[in-house]
């Protein structure tokens, strides 16, 4: 295995672990913003709040964004058995 192709492969593996994270983290990075404005805007200082809120964020990018992420999961799974025999030589 040449270095290039060990780079590439980890490439891949950063490139898909961004999309496959990226929209759950946004969505609960928005919502916690989102809470921390309005608990900061309204004085109310429930810890329990910004936990479920932040929770449905995430269940709602996942039922949004879950068959795409799942798409790509699958790909870079599917490349990954498939080099298996490049890697190993």
């Amino acid at each position: 295995m040449s270095p290039d192709y060990a780079l590439a492969l980890l490439q891949g593996l950063l490139q898909t672990t961004l999309m496959i994270a990226g929209p759950l983290l946004a969505a609960a990075l928005a919502a916690g913003v989102f809470v921390g404005v309005i608990q900061t805007a309204t004085q109310i200082n429930e810890a329990s709040l910004g936990y479920v809120v932040k929770v449905g964020a995430t269940i709602l990018a996942l039922l949004l964004f879950g068959p795409v992420i799942a798409e790509k999961l699958v790909g870079y799974t599917r490349h990954s058995f498939e080099s298996v025999a490049t890697v190993v030589r």
